[in-house]
């Protein structure tokens, strides 16, 4: 007798299992979609050399930290490409990543890594529709690239840094992008909501590394640092106002080498994470 009933109890619990399944999985998956619904899209542009491929890891940590965001990196300009005109790149780039903006109606999270940070810089300053709220820019030459590094001499690999001005102020020179890095539209920049500017003094390839925090070098090869620049104080693209807003941070890191930014998860956690709500 009690094995007739063990069946029968046993085929009872299943059949409300399952109808209770049916009931809450879709509770439960609408729960992880309001979830990854709460972040705003994350666009990420590569840097100088780079692909789609080597900004995998900043994907990762996106995903742990914030499930479900919807990421994009660009796959445009990779390898040698990435040395074509940076307002050919401003171009090509914003044709592809303002439908993504348009698709987004809390709008979307910048990470631009090096030269992307540049990339993302002449978007924000000439596209008025756009939609960006934090705008990470990842160890990217924002003040300028002085003399030689170890990218350009790939380029140019028989000039020093007492000559290469030469080669990059000419024609020839300005149809590579690393030679628009040498020294854009106020309203537009001042649209973000965050600037974040990270860099460290163990980059050794953005030269100085304060260009990566818009410091720059002068006449004598001091460093001068953002606040005593002439551009901030003069407010030229936004910058002080965005301090005053109290919405410019600055992220200094020391032992992360240029090619590791992008891979490095104490750099995400402390300074990037946190922005990317």
């Amino acid at each position: 007798m009690s094995d007739s009933k063990v069946p029968r109890r046993g085929g009872r619990w299943k059949r409300s299992t399952g109808a209770l399944a049916r009931l809450f999985l879709p509770l439960l998956g609408a729960c992880f979609w309001a979830a990854g619904a709460a972040y705003k899209p994350v666009i990420i542009v590569h840097g100088l050399f780079d692909s789609s491929q080597n900004l995998l890891n900043l994907q990762r940590f996106i995903n742990e930290s914030h499930p479900g965001t919807n990421i994009s990196i660009i796959d445009l300009f990779d390898g040698y490409k990435s040395l074509d005109p940076l307002w050919m790149q401003v171009e090509g780039f914003k044709a592809v990543i303002y439908p993504i903006m348009q698709n987004a109606a809390d709008g979307v999270h910048f990470i631009c890594y090096s030269q992307g940070g540049l990339v993302c810089r002449g978007i924000l300053s000439t596209l008025p529709e756009h939609n960006v709220h934090t705008f990470i820019s990842l160890s990217s030459p924002q003040a300028g690239q002085y003399g030689d590094t170890d990218y350009l001499k790939y380029v140019f690999p028989e000039f020093v840094k007492s000559e290469v001005y030469r080669v990059c102020y000419s024609g020839i020179g300005q149809k590579f992008s690393i030679c628009n890095y040498w020294k854009e539209w106020k309203e537009n920049f001042l649209k973000i909501q965050k600037l974040v500017l990270i860099g460290g003094p163990d980059d050794g390839v953005i030269t100085p590394w304060q260009s990566s925090q818009f410091g720059f070098y002068d006449d004598n090869e001091t460093v001068v640092e953002m606040q005593q620049q002439d551009f901030f104080w003069s407010d030229s693209f936004g910058l002080k106002t965005l301090a005053a807003r109290e919405d410019l941070i600055i992220c200094t890191f020391s032992g992360v080498q240029h090619i590791y930014w992008h891979s490095n998860e104490t750099v995400f956690r402390g300074c990037m994470e946190k922005w990317l709500v």
